[in-house]
């Protein structure tokens, strides 16, 4: 099942990736014919604006592919930093430190990202605005609550990174090669860098890759409440989000999303659950 979801996640980032160059426009509307059902035309139909709905579906992928990674590795940059500083110094600093993850932690997620979200508004939006002075930065419109996404939704999932890898440097920093490092010297951040981050790699990843589909299902939520990617740029979730709004007359616009979004998300899981069980001996003999 890992090999497969590993299959399944490469090519469907190939045809996000490339598939739009050989689709029609995502945002070109035919008013004059609607919402039409699947056809030889229009492989999976087209949406009440007559729009293209397997160039949206690509094109949407790569807004939430794009979210799931680049939000995961802001998350997995800020989570690992603060675990390692945590764990390593330990004492004072390691209680202050986790017991504002633990505050964090106790705040409603969805009120804190609703909330990171209107504070970046404006400054995104002048963003956008400053962009829009320069015409080769015209099809860029709309990035600014993009990154706005990329930032919300790193500032929540940092916190459990950041716990697992505080526990792993705990335990490895009692081992007797990092006695030795201290003993030859080496700085506090060399002993860091190039000995304990390095054999903590295992759950890190493995962390990671159980990350994306978690952020690719938050952007999904966001987008559900309105709090998504501004027409008409799309993304899985706002295409959903569309399609469950018209699902009675025009049933494809929310099937079909909906299907290769949680394929997405299934492939992904089970590629990390075979990396957990690779990387982590202990897991996997349990």
């Amino acid at each position: 099942m890992a090999v497969a979801g590993g299959i399944v996640t490469a090519l469907l980032f190939v045809l996000c990736v490339v598939g739009p160059f050989f689709c029609q426009s995502y945002y070109e509307q035919h008013l004059g014919i609607g919402a039409t059902p699947p056809s030889a035309a229009h492989w999976l139909g087209t949406d009440t604006l007559g729009r293209d709905l397997l160039a949206r579906i690509l094109y949407g992928g790569r807004i939430s592919l794009m979210v799931g990674f680049t939000a995961s590795f802001v998350a997995l940059t800020i989570g690992v930093s603060y675990g390692a500083v945590a764990g390593f110094y330990g004492g004072k600093v390691d209680s202050v430190m986790m017991r504002l993850v633990d505050i964090l932690y106790a705040l409603p997620f969805t009120i804190f990202v609703i909330l990171v979200m209107v504070f970046l508004k404006d400054p995104m939006r002048d963003f956008d605005s400053w962009l829009a002075r320069y015409p080769w930065f015209a099809s860029t419109q709309g990035i600014g609550k993009l990154l706005a996404l990329f930032a919300s939704i790193g500032a929540v999932e940092w916190l459990t990174m950041a716990r697992v890898v505080r526990g792993q440097i705990m335990a490895i920093k009692k081992m007797d090669y990092i006695d030795a490092a201290r003993s030859l010297g080496y700085g506090r951040v060399r002993i860091i860098v190039r000995h304990l981050l390095p054999n903590t790699l295992g759950p890190i990843i493995v962390y990671a890759t159980l990350t994306v589909p978690a952020v690719m299902l938050i952007e999904a939520f966001l987008s559900y409440l309105g709090l998504g990617v501004d027409a008409p740029m799309s993304s899985w979730g706002t295409l959903i989000k569309n399609g469950a709004e018209q699902m009675e007359e025009y049933p494809w616009l929310l099937i079909f999303p909906a299907c290769i979004f949680s394929l997405s998300l299934l492939s992904l899981n089970f590629l990390g659950d075979g990396l957990r069980d690779a990387l982590d001996v202990k897991s996997s003999k349990d």
